[in-house]
């Protein structure tokens, strides 16, 4: 009697741990959101709501999150151009070189962003019209997020199915860019977006590399979040993390929908 009723009652148990983590997850958000349109945080709603410190913020901050998306976009693309012919080469080398170029490719994950940073710098600090601008933040997130792109494609190249689907399209008589372009491509299109989109949402959210490589002047949305909030006061913090969720969000679900009609569109 017992072992019939455990599994009629686990999905409800499911069900409510699920809930219990949604709230712990939301909860600080919708209070962070809240603190961002009160007058005045220690006295919560009964200051009155108000819109000044988004105003604040936008005036003051509004260039991080155009960059941050820039410089997230530019990545994704940088990173898919570059990472997906790497991705085939590694994917059909079985040298010990190309194990050992992989092992080396996923250093600048393992290794905290700040030591990344300060690498790039020792190496381009030099060069100051590059140091003093977004591009070299920019080389710092494509180095960090290529790994992301290689790993996830390389393995959508390795698998069975389509190593033989190019050697048919071998012995047809296609050409390698034929095959590239046909073939491989499209085979691999619900891989390339999903790296793509994680590319995008870690350059968007990156703070350390980006903290060790920017300057006074740029600044990308996630500095910015932590200058707003060590110099200024809570409720100018709340709101900037506001507009984050405003302006970042529907475009990470907007991705994720064409994401999603890609995955339907080609199959895995």
């Amino acid at each position: 009697m017992l072992g019939q009723r455990a599994p009629r009652q686990f999905p409800f148990m499911l069900a409510i741990l699920t809930a219990l983590v949604t709230l712990f997850m939301l909860i600080p958000m919708a209070l962070s959101i809240t603190a961002g349109l009160v007058n005045n945080y220690s006295q919560g709603l009964a200051s009155g709501l108000t819109t000044r410190w988004l105003e604040q913020v936008w005036e003051g901050y509004g260039d991080t999150l155009v960059w941050s998306l820039t410089i997230a976009s530019l990545c994704a693309l940088i990173t898919i151009v570059v990472g997906v012919p790497c991705a085939y080469a590694l994917a059909r080398t079985r040298s010990r070189w190309a194990r050992l170029f992989e092992e080396l490719l996923t250093l600048p994950v393992a290794v905290p962003g700040l030591a990344t940073g300060l690498a790039l710098i020792l190496v381009y600090g030099q060069f100051r019209s590059f140091r003093q601008s977004f591009l070299f933040i920019l080389v710092g997130h494509v180095v960090f997020t290529l790994p992301f792109v290689v790993r996830t494609v390389s393995s959508a190249f390795a698998k069975r199915e389509l190593i033989a689907l190019e050697e048919a399209a071998r012995t047809l008589g296609a050409g390698f860019t034929r095959r590239l372009l046909g073939v491989l491509i499209p085979a691999v299109m619900p891989a390339i977006i999903a790296s793509a989109l994680m590319v995008f949402t870690l350059s968007v959210g990156e703070f350390n590399l980006t903290w060790m490589l920017h300057t006074p002047l740029t600044r990308t949305l996630p500095v910015g979040l932590a200058d707003s909030y060590a110099s200024m006061r809570i409720e100018v913090g709340s709101a900037y993390t506001l507009i984050f969720f405003i302006l970042v969000l529907p475009l990470l679900w907007a991705l994720q929908a064409i994401a999603n009609e890609v995955q339907k569109r080609y199959g895995t």
